[in-house]
């Protein structure tokens, strides 16, 4: 699922798409000190379209790790003065998938994805805010612990800021998961007075936030991810590699808390829609397709945050930008 293995590159432009706050919220000062994410996600079994009950759950670490920060002044393009700075870290990603089919792990212990981010943000005064973005990693099941599935991705997408209340950014992404697709990628967050705003990275997420006090938001989400893994089938000769592919779009809300300084909490409730599971052959052609009702979905999410570092502030004051 291009979401899936995409995460890095997509978790920094919402991280770029959100104000200053107290809570769980993403802020991009989040980019400038260690922290990590950890965060679990359960649906129950329901009956597929061939019959069979399917039920998916998800455990996903996210940490981020700040590498360097560089603000210089020279001549840019055009014999013109010109004031750069650039942030650059990495972005890992660990997750466990389980899946069943009628009650029984299938395959059994899972899929496990392994990822690895490298991301420059980049400003001046000619080129403005940009976000670069290449990384990789590979998921697999046990069954097919010498046969991994590599992933690789890439992307750079610009920010403008039209006023303190309005944000644009677009760009596209460049991924490789069994073959390589070109995924155009907007996004937008619009402050609506002092309490609300909407916000969206497109075609994956959308949101309007409320901020109830300083500690506490709450977010209307609508998202659109999944996975694609691989697995073996066992027939009486031979054994066969297997790739399935799962999507859904999900309606929840979510409520976000700061507490003890170092600790964001969340909980997110809700629907999930849309359903398909697919399975592929080692030739990529589609062997079945089912579909699944709605959902209920449940998701609880704790952010470990380390003290803030000098230079998240020395970069956004140089820029000019605070969000």
């Amino acid at each position: 699922m291009l979401f899936q293995k995409n995460i890095s590159f997509l978790s920094v432009l919402l991280l770029c798409f959100c104000s200053k706050s107290k809570a769980q919220t993403p802020s991009l000062s989040q980019l400038f000190y260690p922290n990590i994410t950890l965060r679990a996600e359960f649906m129950p079994e329901t009956s597929m379209s061939n019959g069979q009950k399917f039920g998916f759950n998800r455990s996903t670490a996210l940490g981020i790790i700040p590498l360097s920060t560089e603000i210089q002044a020279g001549i840019g393009f055009g014999k013109k003065a010109d004031i750069q700075a650039k942030h650059s870290l990495l972005v890992a990603n660990l997750a466990q998938i389980n899946t069943t089919i009628d009650g029984k792990d299938d395959p059994n212990g899972g899929y496990k994805t392994l990822g690895m981010t490298y991301v420059q943000l980049k400003a001046s005064l000619r080129e403005k805010l940009w976000v670069y973005a290449v990384g990789g990693g590979i998921t697999q099941s046990n069954e097919t612990f010498l046969n991994p599935q590599p992933y690789f991705y890439g992307g750079a997408a610009r920010l403008r800021i039209l006023g303190l209340k309005t944000q644009i950014l677009y760009g596209t992404a460049i991924i490789y998961n069994q073959k390589f697709r070109i995924v155009p990628v907007f996004g937008f967050t619009k402050a609506l007075g002092n309490d609300w705003k909407v916000s969206g990275i497109l075609p994956f997420r959308a949101s309007v936030g409320y901020k109830v006090n300083p500690w506490l938001h709450l977010d209307f989400n609508s998202v659109y991810d999944g996975y694609s893994a691989g697995y073996q089938e066992y027939t009486v000769s031979e054994k066969m590699i297997r790739r399935q592919n799962y999507q859904q779009v999900r309606f929840t809300l979510s409520g976000n808390a700061h507490v003890l300084n170092v600790f964001n909490l969340g909980l997110e409730g809700g629907l999930t829609g849309f359903r398909k599971v697919k399975t592929f052959n080692a030739a990529n052609e589609n062997l079945s397709t089912s579909s699944l009702p709605v959902a209920p979905y449940i998701g609880f999410s704790v952010r470990y945050i380390t003290s803030k570092s000098k230079i998240s502030s020395k970069f956004l004051k140089s820029t000019g930008i605070d969000f």
